[in-house]
This record gives C-alpha cells, structure tokens and sequence, in this order.
C-alpha cells in the first residue's frame, strides 16, 4: 500500500557538527520562498569541498522539521542509475510501484509528481545531490524520440534542489536558478573553527584562527580535516600553522595549478597532515597506502573487496614493512580486518567516506583529495600503484559475472584508473585489466559498446606498444569479436582476414595467436553465411594444429567442436552429432568429465542429435546434462542457463509445447535476475517464449509479444543487427496466424 504523507525517502544526511549558517543558505531560501515555479528548481553549484550538501541537508532539515513538507525524497544522483534507483524506490513506497520494473517504478514516480486536479495537494521536495553529469538527467532509452527527462516536473507546491560541481548551460534554463556556492567568509572560517574546537573544551587565539582560514583557503572541507587534526592530537593552532607552513616547503611540486577550480596549496597540505595523522592511529602505517591506492580508482564508489582483496593487502604489508626502517625483514600479512580498519580511520579523519552497506560502492574519495595524493606519487611510484590497482580490480573480477552491479562497479573503477595511470598500464606491456573489462562489456549484453572499448584500446597499444606488439595485435582480434556480436559478422571476417595477414608477417604461421587467428576468421565467415566455406577452413586449421600442437591440445580439441558445429550448420545433422560423439570421447580422456568445454562437448553432441531427428534424445540427454552442470557450475553460470534454454527447446520439438514454454518462463525470470532485462541472452529467452506460446496454441499472444520484443530489440540492438531481423520476421510469421486462428474461428 502507498505509504502515509508525511513521507520521507532516501537517507537524508545529519547536520554537520557545528554547521555554518552561510549567505548561500539565504540566497536559497529568498529564491525558494519567493514563490511562482520559475524559481522553484534551485541548483547549489560550486567546486567540491564547499559544502553544497550540508546547505541542501540543512534546507531538507528546515522545511521537513517545520512541517513544510509532504514527501522528502534524498537521491544520491552521482551517476544515472542512482537517480533511476531512487526514485524507483519512492515510486514503490508512494505509489504502489511494481519493484521488480525499476525504470517504470521510476517514471511512476515522476508522472505521481505531475500536479492533478482531482488529487489531493502535495508539498514535496526532491534533492538531487552531487550530479555527475548533466546528461545523466536524460534518459534514451531507444533515441532521441522517446527519450524522458528525470528531472522533478514543475509543480506550484515542489521543490527540486540539485547539488552539483559542474557549471553547464544545460543546468539552467526550463525554471532552474542556479545559486553559486564559494568558500566560507574569513568571518564563517573563524567562526566555525571556534565552535567545532569548543565543542570539545578547545579555545585557541582569534588570531591564529583567523590566519588558519586564510592559510586553508576558506575551503569548509579543508577547514573541517584541520579542525578534526587539532581535536584528536592536542596540538595548538599556531603548532598547526608551523607544522603546515613546513610542509608547503617540502611539498614544493604542489603548484596551485596543480589543483582543479583554482585550489589553492593549502588544500593538499591539510590533507597531506591528516593523512600523516591517520597513518599513526591503529593499524598503523596502513592509511597511507590505502589512500594511495584508492587515489587511483572511481570517486563515486569502490567495491570493498578491491581495497581489502589479497592484492591490496600485499601493497599494505609492503609499504608498512618499507615504513618500519627493517626493510630487509620479510613482510608481515595484513588481515582482511586491518585492511578495513585502515579504511575507517580514513573515515575518521574525513579523507573517504566508508560505507560497508553499500559493498559495490564501499570507499568513495573526493577528487580533489585524490587528485592531491596522487601528486604526491613520484613518476615511478605512480605506474608501480597504477599495475598494483589493476592487479587488485583483476583479484576482484570473477571469472563469472553473476553480480552485474559488481561487474558495472569493476568497469567504472577500471576506467577511471586507465584515465589517471596515463602510461602506467602500458609498461612493460598492456595490462590484462584493460581486455577484461572490454570482455566484460561485452559479456553483459553490450557488445557495441566492447567493441568501441576494443578500439579505443588498439589505437592506445599502437600508440604505446606499436603497430606489432602482441597486445595491438589481440586488441584487434577482441574489436573484430565484439564487431561480430554486435551484428556484423561480415565485418569482422574481414578485420580478421587483416590480422590473420600481420600475424602471419609477425608471429609466424604456427604461432598460437596466428592459429587462433584463423579459427575465429572462419568462425565469423561461417556466421556471415557461409557455413561449408567455415567447415572447410576448420578442417583445414585442424591438420595444422595436430602437427603444431598435438591431437590432445585444448585448442586442437576446440576447433574440432567448431568443425563439427559448421558441419552441422551446411547440413549436415547426422555427421555433426558422430563428429561431438567422437569428440566428447577425447575430452572425457583428456581433460575429465566435468571439465567446462567436456560439458559443453555434451551439449553440441544433444543439439545435433536433436537436428538429426531425435528430439527426445535431445531433450533427455540435455536433461542428464543440466544436473551435472548445475553440480559443476552452479545454477546462475551462463552454460546452466544455456543449457536449460535447449532443454525447453528440445522438449517442445518432442511435442510439449506447453511445457517448453513454461521452463522458458522460469528461465526467462533467471536471466533478468543474472543477466538483466537487456542481455541478448534475455531478449532471445523471451523470443523463444513467445514461439513457444504460439506453437501451444496462443498464436495472438505469442505475436503480442513478439511485437513487445520488437521494440526492445531495436533500442537495444539497433535496426540493423541480425536479431532484430530476426524477430521481425517472427513477428510477422506469427501475426499471420494469429490473423488465420481469428478467421478460421469465425467461420466455424
């Protein structure tokens, strides 16, 4: 049921301990209160460390505790997906929103907002805090045509307040006022150093505290770390200054163009002493590198196993050892749990926010505080961390992406390292994280978008490595993959026809790369049409690979089950499945029965057997198969899912079609659970259902669907991918009979 107004939603953060009343907070208010919606959608802008949050919290709190509110509703909008998250939750809590649609729970939401004649007035007030990106308001779904906005509609009784670092056209405009958030007064610095010191029995001379201000720039976030610094130390302010006026000397490299929006010195030097006060405090000398690490990663959220993962805890324990002067002596461990201590006493001295609840977004580090510690690197310590963080973000990657929020949090983190590491990934080679989170791209359903990743990826191996190097050379292999999943399977035949060529100039004909050059070439030739052309090349590779590799190698055994599939596909059924039965026998030999490519011989080995004509052999082999798969893989592993897919599939050819459509229902509940709405995985699944349907007897439901499809497939996969093709074509076969079943009812 719809939850009773009042009515908050989202976290709404605390008052800051001795909060500043400022002239922003007037400005705020004045332009909130006056009146008419031209005036009502208020963004706080301004560099990060002026305290835009704590003046939208301390506005949320005012007009919540004075009861001039409805609804409330907190977003955390650093990214899109927060912003959708959000306000789905407020839909399933104001609205009655189905929770497992998010993006429609969201747009209920917002359409719940639109004033309404016949419903009952609303006072609501959303905040959009810290907005990344202006362009994460607008949602494209399938083009510019239907593409929404999620900003807050106009309503004469809401409110919208974003908070924002960015200064963009697109931010005002459409009723929006911006309202610019600068650093504290001398007056405001003054008097919030005097009340958070005597809020703990402090009093220091007006003086010193006036000069302190001024020597940390105003910034509230700056003057907040050295408030914290004298609290927990017992150091005077004029102590302080010294500590801070010799530290500026050292730290002779921190210019103030060093820094974005003009920062001053004084900014990194705070930090740089709360940051040799944290690396005192239990476990010692660990805050440092932890912080030194997480410089590297993604500001808006770092998954806590990536810090805590035996990577990182192997960087701790070096640094820590280096530290204690007795280098020579052999690193002592650091446990998981120092490891996270380490990070709350970041925490504690305001360097990071620690957020345990929240695993895939666990540490996030302001910009500015990164952009400071990594100056601080020298040039070789800088690529040393950048390969350290990329060991550890590879640690952390599963093999199998069965959490798509930890594989979407692993991308981004790698991302912003590739941004900052600059040549730090590229020596003495390209580091493999930058191929895994281009596959995993790929794995998720976005295979246009890996194959743009891939090519962004050859061109920098190019630059850094040369035209030759290796690295270049399987980046290209990885863009013409990914181009091939992406629909264009002739294109990638022949981006792969060009590498077969250098690698053959380069490796040598037998090289292993060149080899596994050729098979995917007649792979995609094969997907492009021309399966005997693709059975022929196999079977040529395959003499190749005997005499390089060896009857018993894993790749001679792969293309073999290639050879096998591309037979089956030029027609020839009965052949293929003698080929996968032979081919099973090896595998079991070389490799056991419960190894992954053994199971998946198992698999190709049902299929064509079902093509031959015995579909319940199919279905009863492919039902043997599943159990082990699921002891062997788990239940969520792509192959189980895939596996279940042909069961269905084969059941139905062996005449239950109502049956195969209900596993495919159940399984189609699976993938969006595993792989999400918009996997091709789950988009076939519900072709297959709505084929299914059809074949059991709902020819009008079974087009339905597919014309839902339709439109998810195009925005998805675009107009011209083969899938889209594809189901078109199912669409129209299907509307035909269901146009044929109205007729022939009429007539009876």
């Amino acid at each position: 049921m719809p939850a009773a107004w009042p009515h908050q939603v989202g976290v709404l953060p605390a008052r800051a301990q001795s909060f500043q009343h400022r002239a922003e907070a007037d400005r705020l208010r004045a332009t909130v209160d006056g009146g008419g919606t031209a005036v009502l959608r208020q963004v706080l802008t301004g560099m990060g460390g002026v305290g835009k949050t704590q003046l939208a919290a301390d506005y949320a709190h005012t007009a919540w505790d004075t009861g001039g509110l409805d609804v409330l509703v907190w977003v955390t909008a650093s990214a899109q997906s927060p912003v959708v998250t959000g306000y789905a939750q407020a839909g399933i809590e104001l609205c009655g929103a189905d929770p497992d649609d998010p993006e429609q729970a969201a747009r209920s939401f917002l359409a719940w907002l639109t004033p309404k004649s016949a419903a009952p007035p609303c006072r609501w007030l959303i905040v959009l805090d810290d907005v990344a990106d202006p362009a994460d308001l607008v949602v494209n779904p399938d083009g510019p045509a239907n593409r929404y906005s999620l900003w807050p509609p106009a309503s004469p009784l809401g409110r919208t307040l974003v908070t924002t670092r960015r200064r963009d056209a697109a931010l005002t405009g459409e009723g929006r006022r911006l309202v610019e958030v600068g650093l504290f007064t001398e007056a405001e610095a003054v008097a919030y150093l005097t009340t958070s010191l005597a809020a703990h029995g402090r009093a220091e001379p007006a003086d010193q505290l006036t000069a302190l201000g001024r020597e940390l720039g105003y910034l509230p976030l700056a003057l907040a770390q050295a408030s914290a610094y004298l609290i927990d130390s017992g150091e005077t302010v004029a102590t302080y200054r010294e500590l801070l006026a010799d530290r500026a000397t050292t730290l002779a490299d921190l210019a103030p163009h060093a820094l974005p929006d003009e920062q001053a010195v004084a900014t990194a030097v705070a930090w740089s002493l709360s940051l040799d006060r944290a690396d005192t405090l239990r476990p010692a000398r660990l805050a440092r590198p932890m912080l030194q690490l997480a410089a590297l990663f993604d500001a808006n959220g770092i998954p806590e196993e990536v810090p805590t993962g035996e990577v990182a805890r192997a960087h701790l324990a070096a640094y820590r050892t280096a530290a204690s002067q007795r280098p020579a002596q052999e690193p002592a461990p650091v446990s998981r749990r120092d490891a996270v201590l380490a990070l709350r006493v970041l925490h504690r001295l305001s360097l990071i926010d620690h957020t345990p609840n929240f695993p895939h977004q666990a540490v996030r580090v302001h910009q500015l505080i990164q952009r400071a510690t990594r100056d601080t690197l020298t040039p070789d310590q800088h690529d040393q961390y950048a390969c350290i963080a990329a060991d550890a973000l590879m640690a952390a990657w599963p093999e199998v992406e069965r959490d798509t929020d930890l594989a979407r949090a692993l991308r981004a983190n790698t991302a912003a390292l590739a941004t900052c590491a600059a040549d730090g990934l590229y020596r003495p080679d390209a580091h493999e994280v930058l191929y895994r989170t281009g596959v995993s791209l790929g794995e998720s359903g976005q295979a246009g978008a890996a194959a743009l990743h891939f090519q962004h990826l050859a061109d920098s191996t190019t630059r850094h490595l040369g035209p030759d190097h290796p690295d270049t050379l399987s980046a290209r292999g990885n863009l013409a993959r990914w181009r091939g999943e992406a629909g264009d399977a002739a294109g990638a035949a022949e981006a792969l026809a060009e590498l077969l060529a250098d690698r053959v100039r380069v490796l040598g004909e037998d090289h292993p790369d060149t080899l596994a050059s050729r098979s995917s070439l007649a792979r995609w030739r094969g997907d492009a049409g021309d399966t005997a052309g693709a059975a022929a090349a196999h079977a040529k590779l395959l003499s190749d690979l005997v005499r390089v590799l060896g009857a018993d190698h894993p790749d001679t055994l792969t293309t073999r089950n290639n050879l096998a599939h591309f037979q089956g596909e030029a027609g020839d059924a009965a052949g293929a499945a003698a080929a996968f039965a032979e081919l099973l026998a090896d595998r079991v030999r070389v490799l056991g029965e419960d190894h992954p490519d053994t199971l998946s011989a198992r698999d190709g080995l049902a299929w064509w057997r079902g093509e031959a004509g015995d579909a319940a052999g199919a279905a009863e082999a492919l039902a043997e198969l599943l159990a082990d798969l699921v002891r062997v893989l788990g239940e969520d592993h792509p192959d189980t899912l895939s596996a279940r897919g042909n069961l269905a599939r084969w059941r139905g050819k062996a005449g239950d079609a109502a049956g195969a459509a209900e596993a495919l229902a159940e399984l189609l509940a699976d993938r969006v659970r595993v792989q999400g709405e918009e996997h091709p995985d789950t988009l076939a699944n519900r072709g297959n259902l709505a084929l299914w349907r059809g074949e059991a007897g709902d020819a009008a439901g079974a087009a339905e669907a597919l014309a839902e499809l339709l439109a998810d497939v195009v925005r998805v996969l675009g107009e011209d991918h083969p899938h889209t093709l594809a189901n078109r074509h199912q669409l129209a076969e299907w509307q035909i009979k269901a146009g044929h079943s109205t007729v022939d009812q009429s007539t009876d």
